[in-house]
């Protein structure tokens, strides 16, 4: 099937299932028309209209399935049982593939919700596929490689896609899904630190997120170990080197590590 031509379905219209659908109606292999989100929330359904009007919504789970080459569950995990038992008679398992979203619900458990010959994979994207900046962490069973090859040419229009093993999802979870909050959560403290500064908010921001920014393109250019950049930057007595230390005085490096240690075992 030509991928211009994919129609995929969403059930949910939350963070996650939205930002995938304003990602693909963007992006030059997808149109909006062959997009159809569904959720219980008519107000969440508005938002996404007001940003496409040519996405098909509805409150109807099984209304969007109908005409779906790709089913996608962008839903929390204690729903995909009451939303399987829905739909899942309604399904075509020969034609249609099911991708979960749904964090920590297992090949094993999806098989015994719906049809175990089906085709199934389960992604872990982060928020910023909504920009074409995101990360997708993919795993597949009953998948045969052109199935493996469409969800790559669709999920790469999103950012990047790492195929995996299912024993991996959730540390890759943690390290991606749940890093971009980390990301986020450096940014604020580099801000609050430059406003004590002296530095007004607004500026300390933009400064912060430029300064970022340049730091992983040095990295993606060079292609070298963040420690090697590091070297480049700290001279004898000199002021980096000093923060670096203050830095891991009060446990910067462990707090990351733990923070994600404690994500990928919740």
């Amino acid at each position: 099937m030509e991928i211009k031509n994919l129609k995929i379905a969403i059930i949910g219209a939350g963070n996650m299932g939205g930002a995938l659908a304003r990602g693909w109606s963007k992006s030059d292999i997808l149109s909006a028309e062959n997009i159809a989100i569904s959720d219980i929330s008519q107000e969440k359904l508005d938002q996404l209209t007001a940003f496409n009007p040519h996405f098909t919504v509805s409150t109807s789970n099984r209304e969007i399935i109908r005409q779906a080459d790709i089913v996608l569950l962008a839903i929390k995990p204690w729903l995909v049982e009451a939303v399987a038992k829905e739909i899942s008679k309604y399904i075509d398992y020969k034609k249609q593939v099911i991708i979960s979203i749904a964090a920590g619900v297992s090949f094993e458990t999806l098989t015994h919700f719906f049809d175990s010959n089906g085709v199934f994979f389960r992604v872990i994207p982060n928020v910023a596929v909504e920009i074409g900046q995101g990360v997708s962490v993919v795993s597949s069973f009953n998948a045969c490689k052109e199935h493996q090859q469409l969800l790559l040419e669709i999920f790469n229009v999103l950012g990047k896609t790492f195929f995996v093993s299912e024993n991996q999802m959730d540390a890759f979870m943690a390290l991606t899904s749940c890093g971009i909050a980390y990301a986020f959560r450096y940014v604020r403290a580099s801000v609050a630190g430059a406003v004590e500064m002296g530095i007004s908010p607004q500026m300390a921001q933009e400064a912060v997120i430029q300064t970022v920014r340049g730091a992983v393109d040095l990295l993606e250019l060079h292609q070298s170990h963040p420690e090697t950049e590091i070297d480049k930057v700290t001279t004898p007595g000199g002021f980096t080197i000093k923060g670096l230390n203050e830095m891991e005085a009060n446990g910067f490096s462990n707090a990351v590590i733990k923070g994600l240690k404690a994500s990928y075992s919740k």
